[in-house]
Formats: structure tokens, sequence, C-alpha cells
């Protein structure tokens, strides 16, 4: 159970950071969202995603397929964000943070199974 406590608790951190700045349109956010091709709007959307993402998480502890869900739905968010880095030319420190935070994701996943 300790595990699943400090995965979750990583990930909803970092979510939550990523989400709250994407909801806010805070100007590094803004640059992200145009260098992948994104408008603020859309953005902001991914950012209320993540946010339902964290709470199902959480949810996970109690019943097992919202957690499966919520992995699954970060997952794919990540697949998407690895793609747009490479759509847009980035190269692999771009696409890092994508990676690690789907290990994590995949992590939790594991763990909760």
């Amino acid at each position: 159970m300790t595990a699943l406590v400090i995965l979750t608790s990583v990930l909803a951190v970092w979510f939550t950071l990523l989400g709250t700045g994407k909801i806010l349109g805070l100007p590094a956010m803004a640059e992200r969202a145009a260098h992948a091709g994104f408008t603020v709007g859309a953005y902001r959307v991914i950012g209320v995603l993540e946010l339902a993402g964290v709470i199902s998480l959480f949810t996970g502890w109690a019943v097992t397929g919202i957690g499966v869900a919520a992995a699954t739905g970060f997952l794919l968010l990540l697949t998407g964000a690895a793609l747009a880095h490479l759509r847009a030319g980035d190269r692999l420190p771009a696409l890092a943070p994508a990676i690690v935070s789907a290990a994590l994701v995949a992590a939790y996943l594991i763990v909760l199974l």
C-alpha cells in the first residue's frame, strides 16, 4: 500500500501543477500550447482532464476500476503529448517529462492491480 500512496501522491502533485497551469493559461503553458499546435482553450480542456484524472487516481484506492481508467487516460494523454512533441520537431529532452510521467503512471497501474 505504501508504494501506491507514494505513486499517487507524486502523480497528483505533478498533474495538479500541470493542469492548474494549463487552466490558468500561464504564459509558459500558453507558449507550450502554441509550440505544440494547440490553442490555449484546448490546453485548458487538457488541464481540466488532468485534474479530473488526479481525483480519479485517489478514487482508485477504493474503486480499482476508476484508478485503472485514470491511469489509462493519463497514458493516452502522455502518448498524445509525446506525439505532439515529435510533430513539433522536438528531441528527447523535450519528450523526457512525458516518458518519465508515463513510467510513473504505468508503475501506479501495476501496483494498483
